[in-house]
């Protein structure tokens, strides 16, 4: 299928199962029995909020099957997945040997895009993953087209579900799509108009089963771009994504970095963003973007973030004034790398958006010197190398969650001179946070960050990394009020 192709499946009492009773699950669900699917979900659970999803998509025709995620439905002759599922999930063993295909509900919504009116094509997708950064970079993405004046959308991973997006009622003009790995495994028709990969490090290793495979999940992202592969120049490997990739006559690889731009790529020049890659004569000329302080907040990884999304909307047509424009509009999400307060002359910085090594490695070289409270779920992560570049910014650490001992070890062998205390295990949610908060407190100095970028998931002791953030938040206030 080309960039422009639609799809012809004829879903009319097709029996199609669908993988997943969440989010994105309910979402297919629901469009497949529109296109008059035979649809039915299986999902391994089966406790009382699975019970009243599945009573609603039931009033809908939609046949439900709790508790068993397993095994394969009778004449099943698609799956559709969410993307959280194992790929050595039995049921896609059970898939495999009946032949029959699995889609992700991206897949699915590729498949599904419909030709705009002004131009009798679908509208492009502008796509972005990597380990970290992808919200941030896709939201500033969005927020450059719609000072461009295109009715966009920041998609996929993040805000508008993907499947929503290209079934609106009015259609948009251009997509900003966030792809996680997960997503890009279980889309093997997708063809971005443009694509970035941000970075590559060590993470969700438990689910691809190795870095290699993670990788090549993540450079799927490239395959079939029509104008640009927009590539990390600090991260080789996601050059040599670019260079793997199969794509369309004439697209370009377009690095980004932080130091001067050589030609086709973008970076910084005495505190301004240039675009040496989408101009005339580019081996003479740069075009001005804006400036490190239109990026909010202007730490390294974020001007990167700035760049990547800068290169994508250029590709697109989109001008410099929009760029600069869109910059100074966005403002992050909560979460990550947000001052929550200064208590006593100590700063408190919540990144829990940092949920893997990578991530809590940009925070950490943001700040001097830090209590860096850190650990939970460590998804099969190794710490050595984020302790042994962090050390010496490090006044003291905090150590919380299931998967702590990793992170421990770590320390002791590239940091034993930082001292090193760990919070009471079986306390969860705000009751453990406000201990973490005042001891870390109790650890700092004037002038210091308390700096919570865990490096890990948060599901062992919170809902997930926005609650932890939301508790740390709260437990900072009220250390202000005692």
């Amino acid at each position: 299928m080309t960039n422009s192709d639609s799809d012809t499946t004829d879903f009319t009492e097709l029996p199609v199962v669908v993988a997943g009773l969440g989010v994105s699950g309910i979402s297919a669900a629901r469009v497949l029995r529109g296109l008059g699917a035979s649809v039915t979900v299986v999902d391994g659970g089966s406790g009382a909020g699975l019970v009243a999803r599945a009573a609603e998509l039931e009033k809908l025709g939609v046949a439900v099957r709790l508790g068993d995620g397993d095994s394969l439905p009778e004449g099943t002759r698609l799956i559709v997945t969410s993307p959280g599922w194992a790929p050595d999930s039995p049921l896609f063993a059970a898939a495999a040997a009946a032949g029959v295909e699995v889609w992700g509900d991206v897949e699915l919504a590729w498949r599904l895009r419909r030709p705009l009116p002004a131009t009798g094509e679908p509208a492009p997708w502008l796509a972005v993953t990597g380990t970290n950064g992808k919200t941030t970079t896709v939201q500033m993405l969005a927020s450059i087209l719609a000072a461009a004046g295109r009715r966009t959308a920041a998609v996929g991973n993040v805000g508008v579900s993907v499947l929503d997006a290209v079934l609106a009622e009015e259609p948009y003009d251009v997509l900003a799509v966030e792809l996680s790995s997960y997503q890009l495994h279980w889309a093997p028709s997708l063809r971005p108009y443009s694509a970035a990969v941000l970075n590559l490090a060590p993470d969700h290793l438990d689910w691809h089963g190795s870095m290699e495979a993670y990788a090549a999940d993540k450079g799927r992202i490239y395959e079939g771009n029509v104008v640009a592969c927009v590539y990390n120049l600090a991260d080789p490997a996601t050059e040599a994504l670019v260079m793997e990739a199969d794509v369309e006559e004439g697209c370009r690889a377009i690095g980004f970095g932080l130091g001067a731009p050589s030609p086709s790529n973008f970076g910084v020049v005495d505190g301004l963003l240039v675009d040496r890659a989408f101009v005339e004569d580019r081996s003479k000329n740069a075009a001005e973007l804006g400036s490190v302080e239109d990026v909010n907040p202007p730490a390294p990884h974020n001007i990167a973030n700035a760049l990547a999304a800068a290169a994508l909307a250029r590709s697109y047509g989109v001008d410099t004034k929009a760029v600069r424009e869109g910059l100074r509009a966005f403002r992050p999400d909560a979460h990550r790398i947000a001052e929550v307060g200064t208590v006593r002359e100590i700063t408190y910085i919540d990144d829990s958006k940092a949920t893997n090594t990578h991530a809590a490695a940009a925070s950490l070289a943001a700040y001097r010197p830090i209590v860096w409270i850190a650990g939970g779920l460590a998804k099969g992560a190794t710490f050595d190398d984020l302790v042994q570049g962090a050390a010496e910014r490090l006044r003291a650490v905090v150590l919380i969650g299931q998967d702590r001992a990793v992170i421990r070890e770590a320390l002791e062998r590239h940091a034993p001179d930082v001292p090193v205390i760990e919070a009471a295990e079986g306390h969860t949610g705000a009751v453990a946070m406000a201990e973490i908060v005042r001891t870390a407190a109790s650890l700092a100095r004037s002038g210091d960050t308390v700096l919570l970028a865990p490096a890990c998931a948060s599901m062992d002791m919170f809902t997930n990394y926005g609650e932890r953030g939301d508790l740390f938040a709260a437990a900072v206030r009220d250390l202000a009020d005692e």
